[in-house]
């Protein structure tokens, strides 16, 4: 890190997340040095996203880099980082982060020998890969497990992003996962089912229907999950 606090920052897979965390990185004012792209649509994704920005080897990307965000694929990150450790591509200082749900900062155990410092930072939001993510990211929450001397630096990272950091420990991860998953995926399969009911009785733009339904009822219920809970006085 230099003087100014700024990074060095190479982003290791241009799916729906990486581009907009460097995005996000960027307008902080971090310096993106390359991102890593094989398919024509992650390419074309990295270019909308990132301009200019150069499509590097992942050992180049590791080479240039003081911070490394690995934004792959849960299954691929364990074989990832293990294989570059085994090249010896870490290098000693070097922030790592990963943006896995489910796994702390334990899965860097290979990096981290190699003395790299580990984080594991998470999005709570669901990515179109776009810019219109760069504005839902002021709303959003980032989970964030990190050894306890590194975890301002972390926190640091997502208020830049102009995110809310929220500290979650090594052990609370799966849970946290958990819980991630069980919102996504039971608010996307209600959604699409309540669809195809009104379909089938021939309203043809049901999203239109269920859009403000479905809004105010998430609403309400955050509302309802945002007042804290009384513990009754069992001395009344």
């Amino acid at each position: 890190m230099d003087r100014s606090g700024r990074l060095g920052v190479g982003i290791i897979g241009a799916g729906q997340v990486g581009p907009v965390i460097g995005a996000a990185l960027a307008g902080a004012g971090h310096a993106i040095v390359g991102i890593s792209a094989v398919s024509s649509e992650s390419k074309d994704r990295a270019e909308a996203m990132l301009p200019g920005v150069p499509i590097l080897g992942i050992p180049e990307i590791i080479e240039r880099s003081e911070l490394v965000i690995l934004a792959v694929p849960d299954a691929e990150l364990a074989s990832l980082i293990a294989g570059l450790a085994a090249t010896g591509a870490w290098q000693p200082g070097q922030l790592v982060m990963h943006t896995a749900p489910g796994l702390g900062t334990g899965i860097l155990a290979p990096a981290v020998a190699l003395g790299v410092i580990p984080l594991a930072i998470h999005p709570a939001m669901v990515f179109t890969g776009t810019s219109i993510d760069l504005a839902r990211l002021r709303d959003c929450y980032f989970a964030v497990t990190a050894p306890s001397p590194v975890q301002p630096i972390g926190q640091a990272l997502v208020v830049e992003m102009g995110a809310e950091p929220i500290v979650i420990a090594e052990s609370d991860r799966a849970t946290y996962a958990e819980a991630i998953a069980t919102a996504t995926q039971f608010s996307s399969a209600i959604v699409a089912q309540s669809t195809e009911l009104l379909r089938s009785i021939g309203i043809e733009m049901p999203g239109s229907l269920l859009g403000p339904l479905v809004r105010s009822t998430v609403d309400a219920a955050l509302a309802r999950a945002t007042t804290p809970r009384i513990e009754p006085d069992l001395f009344e």
